[in-house]
């Protein structure tokens, strides 16, 4: 059976005791290629199932729930499916099974955590801030997994009372921080008047960029592996 799933954490959980017997269950989000015979299935969210399965796995692995909002959060295209084979793992075990290396399950769902935190982690050095004429900063990204709101405890520390915008593009959202309280919201494209200092702090990233960098020892290779091109767009001291 094929489940079709809206990548929500409810909807994995309700799915998870639905297909928890279907040895041949594969969940995604979006119906491909079928097979003859073949009949996808479209789960919808049972929040007393869910809670359910969600106190039934935490007593078995205490951690369990932060691995399922890292899988849900990768930008691997395989994540649900990927997510079910680590969580029936834990449960045929009946405990955390993180250290089982050797395990397909566990090796899969351990790679795609590392690269989200991995992401997130990088991301708080690569992310750059424009100022709004309101004084307020906006910040585009497209990052490969869905980590906005992971970065937003380092800048609401980082800025204190200084309101700020993190765009994820790609995924058309948004993660706010007002200056007192940080939410998320649906965000299909910005329009944003910048200050008037703006073309100011640009040309300081453009010239502090230019002043360590020495052109007689580039190291293009070695940049892109520290600093990704993917990242680079968003950048005003790379654009040139």
């Amino acid at each position: 059976m094929i489940y079709l799933l809206d990548g929500k954490k409810e909807t994995f959980l309700t799915a998870f005791l639905l297909a928890y017997r279907d040895e041949e269950a594969l969940f995604a989000e979006k119906v491909f290629q079928l097979a003859l015979g073949q009949r996808p299935v479209r789960v919808q969210a049972d929040p007393a199932r869910a809670k359910r399965a969600e106190q039934r796995l935490l007593q078995l692995d205490a951690r369990c729930m932060r691995d399922l909002d890292l899988l849900l959060r990768s930008g691997e295209t395989r994540r649900l499916q990927i997510a079910l084979a680590y969580f029936r793992l834990i449960a045929a075990r009946k405990g955390p099974v993180r250290g089982m290396a050797a395990e397909d399950a566990v090796a899969e769902a351990c790679d795609c955590m590392r690269r989200v935190t991995l992401e997130a982690h990088r991301l708080k050095g690569f992310v750059r801030f424009s100022e709004s004429a309101s004084g307020a900063l906006y910040a585009p990204l497209a990052p490969d997994n869905d980590v906005c709101d992971l970065l937003m405890p380092h800048f609401c520390l980082r800025l204190g009372k200084i309101p700020f915008v993190l765009h994820d593009v790609a995924r058309q959202k948004a993660a706010v921080w007002d200056g007192h309280s940080r939410f998320s919201a649906p965000l299909e494209r910005a329009t944003v008047l910048l200050s008037a200092d703006e073309d100011g702090w640009q040309a300081l990233w453009k010239r502090y960029y230019r002043s360590v960098n020495i052109p007689s020892r580039e190291r293009i290779r070695q940049m892109k592996q520290y600093l990704p091109v993917r990242y680079w767009k968003f950048m005003p001291e790379m654009r040139d």
